[in-house]
């Protein structure tokens, strides 16, 4: 993809959230990473374990990430960059810095993607946008198995790994890869319908932080274009 209305998560943002961090936003009203620590053996777990542990004992997280996106033919679009914050239950922000400024907020009712490019945001309800997702899985709060067909994977770069399998069809993406180190996610790794892989690394992970409540409110700027999914616009006039 090419410039900033076609960079996103090396597809439309929406996408992104919608395949990649839904599989974190619904699985986000769970708990998580500190008592995944506290938990004797917890380096030694494996990845199933170390991802049930972070979902209950982790009320929110605050870190930064990076992402690489192929095609089918591994061609690689521009590396992105940025820092995420979410807190349970289905409240995060994922904000891109580098090429391009983007914003996804959650308020655990609605999801807005902004882009500042485009002087556009996009309004969606979160479970519209989330649904089967991998956002689901690190950020949400219903049980994985529910969804996903969830299978150990072998050890890899020294990170113990998983698998997630969406049980339908029409989740936007074949498999998720899921990494962790020491109870916290290290690399996610999707593949798309179309071949497309889309790799995320997490750092600097901080485990129940206080976050303000601001950060997962969304105004839209004087002038912006806002479009609402679905037909309803978002209560309080967002």
């Amino acid at each position: 993809m090419t410039g900033p209305a076609a960079l996103r998560y090396g597809e439309s943002p929406m996408t992104f959230v919608s395949k990649t961090t839904a599989f974190l936003a619904r699985a986000a009203a769970g708990a998580g990473l500190a008592a995944a620590l506290a938990l004797p053996g917890a380096a030694l777990a494996g990845a199933i374990d170390q991802l049930h542990a972070f979902a209950s004992n982790t009320q929110s997280a605050r870190g930064s990430f990076s992402q690489v996106t192929r095609g089918a033919s591994g061609q690689a679009a521009p590396a992105q960059s940025g820092s995420f914050s979410f807190q349970r239950p289905g409240r995060f922000r994922w904000e891109v810095a580098k090429p391009y400024e983007q914003l996804i907020v959650s308020d655990g009712k609605q999801l807005y993607q902004y882009d500042p490019d485009l002087s556009q945001v996009t309004v969606r309800d979160v479970g519209q946008a989330i649904g089967s997702s991998p956002a689901q899985i690190l950020f949400g709060s219903g049980s994985l198995e529910q969804s996903f067909n969830v299978a150990e994977q072998p050890e890899r770069d020294g990170l113990q790994w998983l698998r997630a399998t969406p049980k339908t069809p029409d989740a936007g993406f074949s498999r998720v890869d899921i990494a962790f180190k020491d109870g916290l996610p290290a690399r996610l790794e999707l593949l798309d319908a179309f071949g497309q892989t889309t790799a995320i690394t997490f750092s600097g992970i901080a485990r129940n932080p206080q976050l303000s409540q601001d950060s997962f409110r969304f105004t839209a700027p004087a002038g912006v274009d806002v479009v609402h999914m679905g037909g309803q616009a978002p209560a309080g006039g967002r």
